[in-house]
């Protein structure tokens, strides 16, 4: 049971939150028109829509495929494990706090396949990295095919991102090359501490080393850069069809800035990027792209139906039928148990 201090410090964390939230959707709908909004909003091809939603669904596919290419070198999974603890995962992340889903799909994995749960959380770190690595490539297609000038800061931070993702991905290469030089390392890091404390992080360490296996092993980790490859493309490509379906035209490759855009807009502490994915959308497609402002908003507002709520729902029809809540995962710790 949480404790009186824990949970005032969770309400004022989830009043603060909302705060932002709250905050972030006034700026982006600051000197919109409504009626020119919602004019946009009914004269929407549905057609396009549906298409989105189903090339969004799509997106859950390349993400249980890759999952499995890194966890098999761990024990493995099935598709369907890691496909419907993907969505789940997803679904928490949406609806609660926190990025809980981080956490939540390798204590899931855990309890469903014989693979560890820091094993399994190393691979949601080389997820990471190759996200990271693949919007930056879509990102420099984009200026490379662009006929705006997105500004030098911009492109200032894509140089500096990209290269932070290839020094990690270097980093991660480097320490899967060498596991029992890392182990030593941690020990070293770890013994000075209390007994019992180093022991729970030094198993914890050593596992977190092995969870990247991956990266010692050429053909999963090129399965899991084709499937990263695949995830990403048509995450732009469901972009394109809500753009397009609200008149907002551009180029396909324009759908990459808006990428790069959405990732840092969603990394924002908002349960499902609420305010900051309206407002970064709009910022790449109307400041930038020069798209109509009314436009922009309205397609802000289906892209981020599209991509929130099926998932969302589907996410909540698995953890009934698996026995969970909301309330029952937001009690998952870091270390894989229940507060």
């Amino acid at each position: 049971m949480m404790s009186p201090a824990r949970s005032r410090s969770t309400s004022w964390q989830t009043a603060l939150v909302l705060l932002l939230s709250a905050a972030l959707l006034a700026w982006f709908l600051r000197g919109i028109d409504r009626h020119g909004m919602m004019a946009a909003l009914r004269d929407a091809r549905l057609s396009l829509i549906v298409a989105a939603v189903i090339v969004t669904a799509l997106t859950y596919v390349f993400r249980a495929w890759r999952w499995q290419a890194l966890l098999a070198p761990l024990g493995g999974a099935s598709f369907r494990n890691s496909f419907r603890i993907t969505v789940m995962g997803f679904t928490a992340t949406n609806l609660l706090p926190g990025r809980l889903g981080e956490v939540l799909r390798p204590y899931l994995i855990s309890r469903a396949e014989p693979v560890s749960g820091p094993a399994a959380f190393a691979t949601i770190l080389i997820e990471r990295v190759l996200d990271l690595t693949m919007v930056m490539v879509l990102f420099g297609i984009f200026l490379a095919t662009a006929r705006v000038d997105v500004g030098r800061e911009v492109k200032g931070a894509g140089v500096v991102t990209a290269t932070a993702s290839v020094v990690a991905l270097v980093i991660m290469a480097f320490g899967a090359g060498q596991p029992e030089r890392h182990r030593r390392l941690a020990d070293l890091c770890i013994n000075w501490m209390p007994a019992r404390i180093a022991a729970v992080l030094r198993s914890f360490a050593h596992t977190l080393v092995d969870g990247l296996a991956v990266m010692r092993q050429p053909r999963p980790l090129f399965v899991a850069v084709a499937m990263s490859a695949g995830l990403w493309i048509s995450i732009a490509w469901g972009i394109w069809l809500v753009s397009l379906a609200l008149d907002v035209t551009m180029a396909f490759t324009a759908s990459f800035l808006i990428v790069t855009y959405l990732v840092v807009g969603v990394a924002v502490p908002v349960p499902a990027g609420v305010g900051s994915f309206h407002f970064m959308y709009q910022l790449a497609a109307a400041s930038v792209l020069g798209a109509d402002r009314n436009h922009a908003a309205a397609a802000a507002i289906v892209l981020h139906l599209a991509s929130v709520l099926p998932i969302s729902l589907l996410g909540l029809g698995f953890m009934a039928q698996d026995g969970w809540t909301l309330a029952r995962l937001r009690g998952v710790e870091p270390d894989g148990g229940l507060k």
